[in-house]
């Protein structure tokens, strides 16, 4: 078992401490917070042992889990990787894209592992299609979310578009060739409600709507690709597969069959993925924990984290423009 140790209790940071204390890949060590008082609240309360220094705890542990602010992701890496420590950092990576490529040369040269948090990698819809998505040429993404200062010191960007931008560089096999994007701010002093479209290289287009002041929730994601459709609703954890493929010369009386301008006919047919149910963020950090033991790659490496933050950076520089 991995030693592990936890900087942030806040809201998902007891989540985390909850979910490492129940993992049989992990031995949690305990945890530390700047917050004094909610720190020994949570140690009164869940019976984790509170660090009273940063560094007592990063000397204790194999693996550090990082769930503070973002604003001081990349100081607690730094900290942690110096030492030699693997280290699980909460999305986005960093607050900059200088601190997340540092991170970057300090796994390297520290010879650790780091994985970001994009739960919704580990989402059962998302995981039972991922392997159907194949070269999509248009992509929309929908994130609504009712209105929760928690978060709010952060564009919608980074707080909640950035989950589909990770998703969807997750998928496209190309590098990104420009970015459109407008944000408006409502209630927060950063924007609240952002649209941008995505062009890639290879011709695909994503457009990305995210709001944080909606009225429901919602997260939709819809694939289209060379004779499939593919949507997938990350908050309902269901999924729809539409494909087509050649008109058989004697259809069945149910088939559905479509006839282009060109005269060829396509049957459509439907699949139904088995989704298997899961704790999303046990599995992102259990599979981090394989990652150190196998010594493979991260689901989410840290590299996979910097492409996401520099679009995410590079739609809220396109608002200024």
């Amino acid at each position: 078992m991995l030693k592990v140790g936890v900087l942030g209790a806040g809201h998902l940071g007891k989540i985390h401490l909850r979910l490492l204390n129940e993992s049989n890949k992990y031995n949690l060590i305990g945890f530390y917070d700047p917050d004094e008082i909610n720190g020994k609240k949570v140690a009164d309360e869940f019976g984790y042992t509170l660090y009273d220094n940063i560094n007592t705890l990063i000397d204790n542990v194999d693996v550090i889990d990082i769930v503070t602010p973002t604003l001081s992701h990349y100081d607690c890496a730094k900290k942690a990787m110096e030492k030699g420590r693997h280290v699980f950092i909460e999305k986005p990576i960093t607050n900059t894209l200088q601190e997340a490529e540092t991170l970057l040369s300090l796994e390297k040269k520290y010879n650790v592992k780091g994985q970001v948090g994009h739960v919704e990698r580990f989402n059962p819809a998302f995981t039972a299609v991922s392997d159907k998505i194949k070269n999509p040429m248009f992509i929309e993404t929908h994130r609504l979310a009712e209105f929760n200062p928690r978060g709010t010191d952060v564009p919608v960007v980074l707080d909640l578009m950035i989950h589909d931008i990770d998703a969807i560089l997750s998928v496209v096999d190309s590098d990104v060739k420009k970015i459109n994007a407008s944000g408006v701010s409502v209630i927060s002093k950063s924007p609240d409600i952002a649209n941008a479209r995505i062009e890639f290289k290879n011709g695909c287009v994503a457009n990305l709507t995210a709001s944080r002041i909606s009225l429901k929730n919602m997260r939709k994601s819809r694939f289209f690709q060379r004779d499939a459709y593919i949507s997938v609703d990350f908050l309902e954890k269901k999924v729809e597969v539409v494909k087509m493929q050649d008109a058989p010369d004697q259809p069945g009386d149910f088939d559905m069959i479509l006839q282009n301008a060109e005269g060829e006919k396509k049957r459509i047919y439907f699949e139904n993925p088995d989704i298997e149910t899961n704790n999303a963020i046990l599995d992102e950090l259990e599979t981090f924990a394989d990652a150190i033991t196998n010594d493979t790659t991260p689901v989410v490496s840290l590299e996979q984290g910097t492409k996401a933050l520099k679009v995410a950076l590079q739609i809220i520089e396109s608002f200024k423009n």
